[in-house]
């Protein structure tokens, strides 16, 4: 054993060059603060997974900022002799070795499988490293399975196993168990056949942070992705894809019947609304439309709601004077056509993180159902403008109105009524709200990121102004 994987198997990383690491890491798409100046980036736990080459370290580390903040990510290492000509996400060289993102090495994803699979516990210090197999899985997969890293790099990595499995490993660690665990552990348990089944998971326990690490689930082969079939059917069929969307709406009101399903669990029963959460919803709203309405830039295409912000604030107001009725649980909490997929055992709905820029403990938060459905609803405006935009094509007129009309039938269905407040027009009303949560939302989004596309936050605020 060379000296670099005798201090490999001890956990000490001190060989490779600190500078290189965190100019590395701030760096990747994946760390979340790259406007800010960090003060330092240390590894703070390391448990070795592989002592034979290629050597794999599970890492910690904490970005530390000046105002005495921090975020940890997950960066697990693999170290190559560099003879083996390794050059894919290098890091660095050390003492004649190579140290790279393991995400990126087939052996490192083959690795964490077996982990899981063998529901491996490692202590390392006063922290544990924990990986499971779910008690809903099959028996899984060999070892000598086909491994290939997903190439795009999101605020997560993905490892795919052969055609049966995705692993995402969620690069910036928050204390806590990550809500896409804990609903398709739920789901999975229950057989709810519109997901990707969970097969296992691994995660830590320990002095610093309680965290998920990652999850592994089925991975959907020959599955077409929600808003790319949209744009291509709205060329190609868009009668068909209405029945599609009722289709889609049905499955969304039975997941989230499935979500209230068991009044035992105190993290998913249904529960009564509080007097002030609508309150609070409509004040963050309210906020949000001065903010945003204060810095709107004098061009056409947000001249129909220009010098409005005040007209939009009543229609909030207006639209909020609802009584509070329904209830509220765990919903998706982002959804939206790029969270779907249309597979051979019919629409499946993916990424139950919830929206990555709310803080973990309020994405795990009991809301109203119809925030998601609202999210939904706005995803076919989007989808609208995106047949212009991406593919050149005008949809026929009065293709999103029908849109929306057959998704909520289909919604309404299958949902379980309790769960939505008692009469249409209260429905509809808190529907308005979200809706109008979510386009003020994107028109921020838009402004800051694709002005192109702020003509469709900009339509949809404008019919909730026109709406009775």
């Amino acid at each position: 054993m060379t000296d670099v994987q005798a201090m490999v198997a001890a956990g000490d990383l001190s060989f490779v060059d600190e500078q290189a690491l965190n100019a590395w890491i701030v760096e990747q798409r994946w760390f979340a603060s790259k406007t800010r100046e960090v003060a330092h980036i240390d590894i703070v736990d390391a448990v070795p997974l592989r002592t034979e080459s290629p050597l794999l370290v599970l890492c910690l580390v904490e970005a530390r900022f000046p105002a005495g903040t921090h975020e940890t990510y997950q960066v697990p290492l693999g170290v190559r002799p560099a003879d083996d000509g390794w050059g894919e996400r290098v890091i660095t060289e050390a003492e004649g070795w190579v140290v790279y993102d393991a995400l990126s090495d087939p052996a490192a994803g083959r690795e964490l499988l077996h982990r899981m699979r063998a529901n491996t516990e490692l202590q390392s210090g006063q922290d544990e490293f924990i990986f499971r197999w779910a008690e809903s899985a099959g028996a899984g997969l060999g070892g000598t399975v086909d491994v290939r890293p997903v190439g795009v790099e999101q605020s997560n990595s993905s490892i795919v196993f052969g055609e049966d499995l995705i692993l995402k490993a969620f690069r910036r660690v928050e204390p806590g168990v990550n809500p896409e665990l804990e609903l398709l552990r739920f789901l999975s348990a229950r057989g709810f056949p519109h997901i990707a089944p969970l097969a296992g998971w691994y995660e830590v326990e320990g002095r610093l942070i309680d965290a998920t690490l990652g999850i592994l689930q089925e991975y959907l082969a020959g599955a077409h992705d929600g808003w790319e079939l949209a744009l291509d059917e709205l060329q190609s069929d868009p009668d068909g894809l209405l029945d599609r969307l009722q289709a889609l709406g049905h499955v969304v009101g039975e997941l989230h019947s499935a979500l209230a399903s068991d009044a035992s669990n105190p993290a998913f029963s249904p529960d009564e609304p509080s007097a002030e959460a609508l309150s609070i919803l409509t004040a963050d709203v309210d906020e949000q439309i001065e903010r945003v309405f204060l810095d709107l830039p004098e061009t056409e295409a947000v001249a129909p709601i220009a010098g409005r912000g005040q007209d939009v604030r009543e229609r909030l107001a207006a639209l909020s004077n609802v009584g509070v009725g329904g209830r509220v649980i765990r919903t998706h909490g982002d959804l939206h056509l790029g969270q779907t997929m249309l597979s051979d055992r019919g629409w499946v709905i993916l990424d139950f993180e919830g929206e990555p820029a709310r803080p973990l403990p309020e994405r795990r938060l009991k809301r109203s159902p119809l925030r998601d459905v609202a999210g939904m609803l706005r995803s076919f405006s989007y989808a609208t403008a995106g047949s212009r935009l991406l593919r050149g094509h005008e949809p026929p007129a009065d293709w999103e109105e029908r849109a929306r009309g057959r998704f909520l039938d289909g919604y309404h269905e299958s949902v379980d009524r309790s769960l939505l407040p008692p009469g249409q027009q209260a429905i509809d009303q808190l529907l308005a709200v979200f809706e109008l949560e979510k386009a003020v939302y994107e028109l921020r989004y838009e402004l800051n990121n694709r002005p192109d596309w702020v003509s469709i936050p900009v339509a949809g605020i404008a019919r909730l102004l026109e709406s009775d």
